[in-house]
């Protein structure tokens, strides 16, 4: 059973990933130690599709997609036209999306946030301050670190902290919300209301007619 998440993780099992080979140590080195702004001047000389359809701030996405275009000689675009390895014509899909009332949903982001602070966070965060990591790097980017480091170094309050985490944590929620609302195929079945009741019966009814 795979349960989520980020969309890429579903796409990229189900119809596979692309072929991209290994990149030029060199070049990711000088690329990721270059500002957003001037590897985003560069991407745009040579995948210029890309430049216009990342975000001007997206350090990650813009990086990547410059290094497979310096390293490779084609954009990212033409590696992910051809993908391989996915499972997707290999194995019984039983798909259910779950769309709930965006109230809902928002308010169990919030409590998720605050059980979080509760349940140690805050030292959590404090461990990974203490290791001095670099703030480019996954970890630290993840969503509430931030907001809990601003905490830890004394710059807000702990309302304020929650507050901020729980913001980031619904917009999280509203991207995935509309990327599991749209872009898989129309035929899987779409849950709008929470999975309680007749509506969690329903559900079980797909997944035993497939057994």
């Amino acid at each position: 059973m795979l349960v989520g998440g980020t969309g890429l993780y579903l796409r990229t099992l189900l119809d596979g990933i692309a072929p991209v080979p290994t990149i030029d140590p060199e070049i990711r080195e000088a690329v990721r130690s270059t500002p957003v702004e001037g590897n985003r001047s560069k991407l745009a000389q040579l995948d210029p599709d890309a430049a216009a359809r990342l975000n001007p701030r997206d350090t990650t996405r813009i990086a990547r997609a410059l290094e497979v275009a310096l390293s490779t000689g084609r954009t990212l675009a033409d590696w992910q036209a051809r993908r391989e390895g996915g499972i997707g014509d290999e194995v019984t899909l039983c798909p259910l999306i779950l769309l709930p009332p965006r109230d809902w949903l928002y308010g169990r982001c919030e409590q998720r946030f605050y059980a979080m602070i509760e349940m140690g966070a805050v030292e959590e965060v404090r461990a990974l301050l203490d290791r001095k990591l670099s703030p480019d790097l996954p970890v630290m980017r993840a969503i509430g670190v931030r907001e809990v480091a601003d905490l830890v170094r004394g710059a807000i309050t702990k309302d304020e902290a929650v507050a901020a985490g729980q913001q980031a944590t619904r917009r999280y929620a509203k991207r995935q919300y509309t990327w599991f609302a749209h872009q898989p195929p129309a035929d899987w079945p779409r849950f709008t209301d929470p999975l309680e009741g007749q509506a969690l019966t329903s559900a079980l009814a797909l997944i035993e007619a497939k057994d």
